[in-house]
């Protein structure tokens, strides 16, 4: 039986899900790729790969897709890996530079700074001329006293919302048997169950607490809340660009 072609994040926020994986028989099912997100979701679309954790931004190029696991990169508030960091105020920045690895969190920036923020800035291909820009994943850790501002795209999101958010979800382009869905997904659950299993041997940085940002930063239950905080971000990620 050919195995799925599975493209996970290499991020640390994912490292608890990999462990899950790694731990289980489905090991042996998949052909596992690690990504950056936006590589992820684009070889879901691609068809490059059968199943990846992508970018909720990327559901607006799949409109056919199966959100098949309880599972998610996610939030209930302050996720502390997702950042708007501004060399001014929020409500001074006229310039705006986005992650190339992200599709999400850039998307979230942008949603925030028109309807949280009421701003209308313009997006620059140069991080020297912006005011401010979008970083997300393991390069921001410890670097929240390296810039005068500091915005967390989770906790901004539920300050504007009331609800948590869901930045990647599990999803496949086509059809995937019942018995590998269960299987898959009790091994995401194994994962996530013991999320501080993965924090040995990780690079330390100052001003960051592993425990802290996988046990109460993220949440990876795809709640019905999360999925109406998804929903609410596509409409209003689409009507940015429409």
């Amino acid at each position: 039986m050919d195995k799925v072609r599975v493209s996970a994040v290499s991020y640390t926020n994912t490292l608890p899900f990999l462990n899950g994986i790694r731990q289980s028989a489905v090991l042996d099912q998949i052909e596992l790729s690690l990504d950056n997100p936006s590589v992820c979701a684009q070889k879901v679309i691609d068809d490059k790969a059968d199943l990846g954790i992508i970018p909720v931004a990327a559901l607006l190029s799949l409109p056919h897709a199966h959100i098949i696991t309880d599972y998610c990169i996610g939030t209930e508030g302050a996720v502390d890996s997702v950042f708007i960091f501004a060399h001014k105020p929020i409500e001074e920045i006229q310039t705006l530079y986005l992650d190339k690895q992200s599709r999400t969190s850039n998307g979230l920036a942008r949603v925030l700074l028109k309807h949280h923020w009421k701003r209308d800035v313009r997006i620059v291909t140069d991080i020297e001329e912006a005011d401010a820009y979008v970083l997300i994943g393991d390069r921001t850790f410890g670097k929240k006293k390296t810039v005068p501002f500091v915005y967390d795209l989770g906790l901004m999101w539920k300050e504007f919302t009331g609800l948590p958010f869901a930045f990647a979800v599990w999803v496949s382009k086509k059809t995937l048997s019942v018995d590998f869905i269960r299987s898959f997904n009790e091994a995401l659950k194994v994962g996530v169950s013991e999320p501080e299993a993965v924090i040995a041997g990780l690079p330390k940085y100052e001003d960051f607490d592993y425990h802290h940002y996988l046990t109460s930063s993220l949440n990876y239950h795809l709640t019905d809340d999360k999925r109406k905080a998804i929903d609410k971000y596509l409409v209003l990620l689409k009507e940015l660009d429409t």
